[in-house]
């Protein structure tokens, strides 16, 4: 029942910008039948429209809806969290267009390994854990803009003998090293939309690392290691794989012939 209200909702309020997310659940049982959503924007200046010229209307039902934009941020994590390499393509194709931008892998290195060995009740065991390093490059040939990123993905496999379960781990903890290597290179990143509708481009320069300074070759020799400190790298945040593709490049998508 909740797929059409959201559905609904997302034709509506899309047409103001592009969309975060969107979610719609039932009123409480106090508050009677219904529906109440959230409906967020990546810009804070499309919300603000798109709440002008939707409040008191009827978009898609019989009666008026009430919209309002949030303003408190309770419950809401203090600290920004990167958005994931799906949300940075989006808006890279909305913003820039689909020729506007393109990523290749720089480097994709096995940095696996065995962790410590337990000892319990006489026995030793081992547990495997796959992790692969990358470094991305994204490139914005119209702006003159390019940055990389590099990111580590692990795994644990339960059963290190099973070469199925073991090769299935590998092509996931690849995929989502080259798709939090991506993020982090879209993270430095500004888009600056004005009021015009034109999109200016600007580079983070808070955002830069000691990658972005090295050549090509010296940075696959720094991926090429046997050896890290994994405590600069953050593994909690899972990405979304579905649309990541695994190449050795990474083109933008081209956009269908009229």
């Amino acid at each position: 029942p909740l797929i059409f209200p959201q559905h609904s909702l997302f034709s509506a309020f899309s047409k103001f910008g592009p969309l975060y997310s969107v979610r719609a659940h039932r009123n409480a049982a106090v508050a009677g039948p219904g529906y109440y959503a959230i409906i967020k924007f990546y810009s804070a200046g499309d919300a603000s429209r798109a709440q002008r010229a939707c409040n008191g209307q009827r978009l898609f039902q019989k009666s008026p809806l009430k919209v309002c934009v949030c303003t408190k941020q309770k419950g809401f994590q203090q600290h920004v969290l990167a958005l994931n390499s799906n949300k940075c393509q989006e808006l890279a194709n909305h913003y820039l267009g689909f020729n506007g931008w393109s990523s290749r892998i720089i480097a994709l290195q096995n940095v696996s390994g065995f962790n410590g060995e337990n000892e319990e009740l006489g026995k030793t065991l081992q547990k495997r854990s796959v992790k692969y390093l990358c470094a991305v490059e994204v490139t914005l040939p119209n702006h003159g803009v390019c940055t990389r990123g590099v990111a580590l993905g692990e795994a644990d496999v339960e059963n290190g003998e099973d070469p199925l379960e073991f090769v299935t781990a590998s092509r996931r903890v690849q995929k989502l090293a080259v798709g939090k290597a991506l993020s982090s290179a879209f993270q430095k990143i500004l888009l600056v939309v004005l009021e015009n509708g034109k999109v200016a481009v600007e580079y983070n320069s808070t955002q830069e690392e000691l990658t972005d300074s090295l050549t090509e070759e010296e940075l696959k020799g720094l991926v090429q290691v046997s050896e890290l400190s994994l405590e600069q790298f953050d593994l909690e945040e899972e990405e979304v794989l579905s649309d990541l593709s695994f190449d050795d490049e990474l083109p933008s998508r081209e956009m269908p012939p009229n």
